[in-house]
């Protein structure tokens, strides 16, 4: 199975001089965990809600502080036409539960989560679940 073929199309993004303060009300008004960073119609970022908590509420940063202070600038990202076993595989590697979606033009054009490979696959799922809550990875707040 393709990751176009169980991701999400309908992705919101925020840009690096947004305020964190607006990207957690999108958040909450989506019910989403995480955005893609996009600047010059390119992926330059992910911000989660971790971010804002670790990397900005926990270091006194204030509401108005911009999401490129705090995101994660070195995003992770597939291919639409890649196997979704191998795309678990990394979200397995790099510990992350979401990851982008771009076309072969490196076009932001979905998202993918555990969730959905889940639902599609639930072997590559429970494998990749079990080392992506293993200690550690890309995003570490250490």
């Amino acid at each position: 199975m393709k990751v176009s073929e169980c991701m999400s199309t309908d992705v919101e993004l925020c840009a690096p001089d947004d305020s964190i303060r607006d990207v957690a009300r999108t958040m909450r008004e989506i019910d989403a965990g995480s955005m893609p960073v996009g600047e010059n119609d390119r992926l330059v970022g992910m911000i989660t809600d971790r971010d804002i908590c670790i990397r900005a509420v926990a270091e006194g940063m204030g509401p108005e502080t911009k999401v490129r202070q705090v995101m994660s600038s070195s995003p992770r990202w597939c291919f639409e036409d890649e196997d979704l076993e191998d795309v678990a595989d990394q979200m397995a590697e790099f510990k992350v539960r979401r990851l982008p979606v771009l076309s072969r033009q490196k076009r932001l054009i979905g998202m993918i989560s555990l969730g959905d490979v889940s639902l599609a696959d639930g072997m590559s799922s429970g494998r990749a679940l079990h080392e992506i809550s293993e200690p550690g990875g890309l995003h570490s707040q250490h």
